[in-house]
């Protein structure tokens, strides 16, 4: 649709890339997913990183906009 987003999205989707994985292992992992998709036309978002409590995750859109980690 060519409007812009105006509500969030009905469904997000995290994406499993770096399960098991903690540290410099699970960004490397998610750097590498990322790598990959943005030729595909995904557009890259912001890194969270681990807090204690939630392991690292990183945003990403796709190409109609629509959020989703890679977690």
């Amino acid at each position: 649709m060519p409007e812009g987003k105006i509500v969030k999205n009905r469904v997000h989707l995290d994406v499993r890339v770096g399960t098991g994985l903690v540290g410099e292992e699970r960004l490397a992992a998610l750097e590498a997913e990322c790598a990959r998709l943005i030729p595909l036309g995904a557009v890259r978002g912001q890194l969270l990183l681990a807090d204690g409590e939630n392991e690292s995750c990183l945003n990403m859109q796709d190409v109609e906009g629509n959020e989703f980690c890679l977690d």
